[in-house]
């Protein structure tokens, strides 16, 4: 990959997307080129190369230690809010194997959720997620019992759930979501692989269809420190 010099794109930020894809790549093994080197390669100056690696240490994808030099930081998740996209899909794009443990499923009552979804009775499914056979976040979501019901007719520890609405004609079209701050339950904490004190993300979805009916909710938990939400910002003038 070289860099671009007629291109309209800053080149630090042209140089700083070539090193994020090489990293995600494994192009690297612990640590990233110098300065010199990254110099020398792109015929860039110090400046350039400074910029885009520091770009990139904001980010946390890379940590920079005195007298040694730059090193790849331990791989975080990074979705992309804008897209409703599923777990498995963020996971490929990172370059990383998807994986799932199912832990239940079937109907339930409560009425918190039932109330969110419209109805008295809903299905449940609750699934541990994982990256490169790390455990990073536990999935729950809930259904009207009639999508559940067809839902529970697939493998339900190697299906992508929305691969599975599709195929039986539901397209989530639209969706609320929040993002907060929270402390896992004893158990969670266990399959998670965390300390119950270690704070977790989570994040509530209200997905619907085109017409604007109640497809699924979703409330999940995610390892903080593997995983992050991104998204992208512009002002309208």
């Amino acid at each position: 990959m070289s860099l671009d010099h007629d291109s309209p794109i800053p080149l630090h930020i042209q140089l700083k997307e070539i090193l994020r894809r090489e990293i995600e790549q494994g192009s690297y093994t612990e640590k990233i080129p110098s300065e010199r080197e990254l110099m020398s390669r792109f015929s860039v100056s110090r400046t350039t190369v400074r910029e885009a690696v520091s770009a990139l240490v904001r980010e946390g994808i890379l940590k920079k230690i005195h007298g040694k030099g730059t090193f790849i930081s331990p791989q975080l998740i990074n979705e992309w809010l804008g897209t409703i996209r599923s777990f498995t899909e963020t996971i490929k794009m990172m370059g990383m194997k998807p994986g799932i443990r199912l832990l239940y499923h079937g109907v339930e009552s409560h009425s918190e959720i039932a109330s969110i979804l419209g109805v008295e009775k809903y299905y449940a499914i609750e699934r541990l997620r994982f990256a490169d056979d790390m455990p990073v976040a536990i999935e729950r979501t809930y259904y009207p019992i009639e999508i559940g019901i067809k839902l529970a007719n697939f493998d339900l520890n190697h299906v992508t759930l929305y691969d599975a609405l599709e195929s039986i004609g539901i397209f989530l079209y639209e969706a609320e979501q929040k993002i907060t701050a929270a402390q896992p339950t004893e158990q969670d904490a266990q399959l998670l692989g965390i300390t119950p004190g270690t704070g977790v993300l989570a994040a509530e979805r209200l997905s619907r269809d085109k017409q604007g009916n109640i497809v699924e909710y979703f409330s999940s938990i995610y390892r903080s420190d593997k995983y992050a939400f991104w998204i992208k910002l512009s002002r309208n003038r």
